[in-house]
C-alpha cells in the first residue's frame, strides 16, 4: 500500500514562506482531511506533491518517490487540484477519452468511472452546458482514469447539492475501503467530520495538527472547534 509522506518541506516566494517545514504523513486505507484557512498554504502543498512547483526546502514523497520519478504516475496518482480545463465545446465522454489515452486507459475504463461518478446519461453532452457538479464529478472521472493508489482532491465537493455531498461522502471512503490513499482539501468542516478517518490541519503554512481525527474529539470538542483554537488563537499565528 503506497502512502505520502511530507518531509520538512517548505515554498518561499521571494520574502514570503508559503509553506514552512511542514511534515506529516497521509496513510492508505484512509480518507485523511487537508484543513486550514484561506491562504493556509494547502494548494501550494498539494502542488508540490504533484510536481508542479518546485519546493524550496524538503520534499514530498509518493511511495518514497517523487512524484515526477514515478514511472507510470498517472496509474499511481490521481489528481484534481486545479480548475477542470475541459473545452466547453466538447463532450463529457471525449474529454476524458482523450485523458485516457494519455493514462494508457481503455475504452471500458472510461465507461467506468462514468458510471462511478454518475455520469453516464450526461457522457455525450458538451461540457458546457454542465453545472458546477456536473463538473466537479467530471473532474473526479479524469482522477479515478488511471485506477490509482492515491487520489488527490482540492474541494472536491464544491457545487455538490446535499445528495451530491453524501454520495461523495460514500465514494471516498469506500475508494480508502480498499486500501487507497486518499487525501482530500476541503472547507467544509461538517463534511470532513463525516468522511475522513485522519486529519492534516495547516495554518500560515505551518502545521498544527496531524493524526487520527478522534483525537481532535477529546473532550467533546468538535472538529470546528478544534480546527477553530488551532487556526485563530494567539499561538496558531
Amino acid at each position: 500500500m503506497t502512502q505520502i509522506a511530507v518531509r520538512g518541506l517548505t515554498k518561499r516566494f521571494g520574502r514570503v514562506d508559503a509553506v514552512r517545514d511542514l511534515t506529516f504523513d497521509v496513510p492508505p486505507g484512509q480518507v485523511t482531511g487537508f484543513l486550514g484557512p484561506n491562504g493556509a498554504g494547502k494548494t501550494t502543498t498539494l502542488r508540490m506533491l504533484l510536481g508542479l512547483v518546485r519546493p524550496t526546502a524538503g520534499e514530498a514523497l509518493i511511495g518514497g518517490r517523487n512524484y515526477d520519478r514515478l514511472p507510470q504516475p498517472r496509474r499511481v496518482v490521481g489528481a484534481a487540484v486545479e480548475a477542470m480545463a475541459a473545452h466547453p465545446g466538447r463532450r463529457g465522454r471525449d474529454h476524458l477519452w482523450i485523458l485516457a489515452t494519455a493514462a494508457g486507459a481503455s475504452p471500458e475504463r472510461v465507461d467506468e468511472v462514468l458510471s462511478q461518478v454518475d455520469l453516464t446519461e450526461a457522457q455525450h453532452r458538451r461540457v458546457g452546458g454542465y453545472s458546477l457538479g456536473m463538473r466537479q464529478r467530471l473532474g473526479l472521472a479524469a482522477a479515478l482514469l488511471g485506477d490509482p493508489e492515491i487520489l488527490v482532491l482540492d474541494e472536491p465537493s464544491n457545487g455538490l447539492d446535499p445528495a451530491g455531498m453524501a454520495w461523495l461522502r460514500g465514494l471516498l471512503r469506500d475508494l480508502a475501503a480498499e486500501g487507497r490513499t486518499v487525501l482530500v482539501s476541503s472547507h467544509v468542516l461538517s463534511e470532513v467530520a463525516q468522511t475522513a478517518d485522519h486529519v492534516v490541519i495547516v495554518n500560515a503554512g505551518r502545521l498544527r495538527f496531524a493524526g487520527p481525527l478522534a483525537e481532535l474529539s477529546t473532550g467533546g470538542r468538535s472538529l470546528e472547534d478544534a480546527f477553530l483554537h488551532m487556526t485563530t488563537s494567539a499561538d496558531a499565528r
